[in-house]
């Protein structure tokens, strides 16, 4: 069968973007469809997978876009594309994988260009947010969707919600404690790499009054009692006050980073340290990271937060 070679020429032109007040000139790429260059194709090619997204909150004027092309933003928005390859990796199988099960399991399903769905950044703001290093970012995160072009994790032949977060606080959480989905393939379990990272902990400071103003009970005295945590410390319920909480009203109505959290209280402020960033379920990211770092490769890393999953492609 004869093959034939696409050639595509890339012009550099100056593209301005007006950042506080400052005008900066970054090199623009004129590239077809998304800044991804033709392949070489089989004359009898295959029709390409798409997706259907909307940049607007509503869902509104969605429109296709190809699969891989809509990958490489995905990266480029959800996880830092300074991160070792096999990170890279994982994490475009497991965007490819989350768009998959979305579009196939509701029918004309839109995938939201925000945090609802999955981050996605144009070529445009990929530029704004990397600047002068677009080209090598950019280049970075192309390789890894290419590398894994067409793969996504399944179990029992099916293809899986691939959920992913920033970071944990050690170990992973069940999407049946968090999502209240019975999920065998989402399970607590070790993600220990998470706690060499800075971003691992942090502090949130707020008065006390905008604390019990957010939780809608008396602000007296602030008591606190019944902590019951999971064997991997997140929290499931807590008393304040006298009132009952689960871990995740305290995450979602204080805005915390994580559900394995410690309150302490002074006269005047509530002090709250959190551990992990994110709801917990899936690949941790820089879980990721650091089996990367530590010589893991992509479908090892996949494998080892979708348990009893495999890598195959569509």
């Amino acid at each position: 069968m004869n093959k034939f070679l696409a050639l595509v020429v890339v012009i550099l032109i100056p593209v301005t973007f007006v950042v506080n007040n400052k005008t900066e000139e970054v090199a623009g790429l004129v590239l077809d469809k998304y800044n991804l260059e033709l392949a070489v194709r089989e004359e009898e090619k295959e029709e390409k997978a798409q997706v259907l997204i909307s940049n607007n909150k509503d869902k509104s004027d969605p429109f296709y876009m190809d699969l891989e092309d809509y990958v490489i933003g995905v990266v480029a928005g959800e996880m830092p594309a300074s991160f070792n390859m096999e990170a890279l990796k994982a994490q475009a199988v497991a965007a490819r994988t989350f768009a998959m099960y979305k579009s196939k399991n509701n029918t004309n399903y839109v995938l939201s260009t925000t945090i609802n769905d999955q981050v996605y950044l144009s070529i445009l703001d990929m530029q704004k947010k990397w600047g002068n290093d677009f080209e090598h970012y950019y280049n970075r995160v192309k390789e890894a969707v290419i590398a894994t072009e067409g793969e996504v994790v399944t179990y029992n032949g099916d293809i899986i919600i691939a959920y992913y977060f920033a970071i944990s606080n050690g170990y992973t959480d069940s999407a049946s404690a968090v999502f209240k989905e019975d999920r065998d393939y989402l399970v607590s379990v070790d993600s220990s790499w998470d706690k060499a990272y800075q971003s691992y902990t942090s502090k949130r400071v707020m008065d006390r009054n905008t604390f019990c103003n957010k939780l809608n009970i008396s602000c007296g005295t602030i008591n606190i009692s019944n902590i019951v945590r999971a064997d991997n410390n997140y929290v499931r319920s807590i008393n304040i006050n006298n009132v009952k909480f689960t871990g995740l009203d305290i995450f979602n109505k204080l805005a915390l980073k994580s559900t394995d959290f410690k309150i302490s209280v002074d006269d005047k402020n509530v002090t709250i340290t959190t551990y992990g960033f994110g709801h917990g379920v899936g690949m941790s990211q820089y879980g990721a990271q650091g089996m990367a770092q530590k010589g893991y490769n992509y479908q090892e890393i996949l494998k080892h937060y979708y348990k009893n999953t495999e890598v195959t492609k569509i």
